[in-house]
């Protein structure tokens, strides 16, 4: 299967993209890793993406696109894959649908994490990070730490990010709002959307996607 994931920032796309690519046997192919493989290795398009980024430009949709379009040629995604953070936009979309096309291929599923805005909210604004080690991660609602502000593990200061805040958060959410979730009735026009709820337990949401994903697959 080939399929695009997108939601909203904190729709837990990163943890989904993983499972689900793993159930599918398809490669997860996202953004960042693109970025940071291509960087890397100094490829062409890599040393570009790196002078845009150096200078605090954003890199051209076009150099994104020639990154996806490179991976998605490499012979572990002949049967597939699951693209997530790309498209992020209209202007992307249409560029993936002419590789496609190009390569006689075509996308089987949009499917589209939802989740309240509130919940996106307190997800990610009560995320506390160790500063000592920073794969140290709470919660102050999910999974709190023992001791308010001490990491369990290695008794490190906890703190809120920067771009953890509310305010940041909200800021996040209206970029996606405006300019990636028009991408979401872009590909409804074309029959691809697959809309599931991205509440519950990890494993929870997983299975939900997979059995929409195959109910959806069955009846095309």
């Amino acid at each position: 299967m080939r399929i695009v994931l997108v939601g909203p920032p904190g729709a837990g796309k990163g943890t989904q993209a993983a499972f689900l690519a793993k159930n599918l046997s398809i490669p997860h192919i996202s953004t960042g890793d693109l970025f940071r493989a291509n960087i890397s290795r100094q490829t062409e398009l890599g040393k570009l993406a790196k002078s845009y980024m150096d200078a605090g430009n954003l890199v051209p949709d076009e150099v994104t696109i020639g990154m996806a379009k490179d991976r998605m040629e490499q012979p572990d995604a002949e049967g597939g894959f699951l693209l997530d953070g790309f498209p992020r936009n209209v202007s992307q979309a249409e560029a993936l649908d002419e590789v496609l096309r190009s390569e006689s291929m075509k996308l089987d599923a949009v499917l589209d994490l939802e989740v309240p805005e509130e919940e996106v909210v307190k997800r990610i604004a009560g995320r506390r990070i160790c500063r000592k080690d920073s794969s140290h991660v709470f919660h102050a609602t999910y999974s709190p730490p023992k001791e308010d502000g001490v990491c369990d593990v290695c008794a490190g200061q906890l703190y809120q990010r920067d771009d953890d805040s509310e305010e940041t958060v909200r800021t996040r959410l209206e970029v996606y709002h405006t300019q990636t979730e028009p991408i979401i009735d872009y590909y409804k026009a074309q029959g691809l959307v697959v809309t599931i709820s991205a509440l519950g337990k990890v494993e929870e949401v997983t299975a939900r996607a997979m059995e929409a994903l195959q109910r959806d697959e069955a009846g095309k």
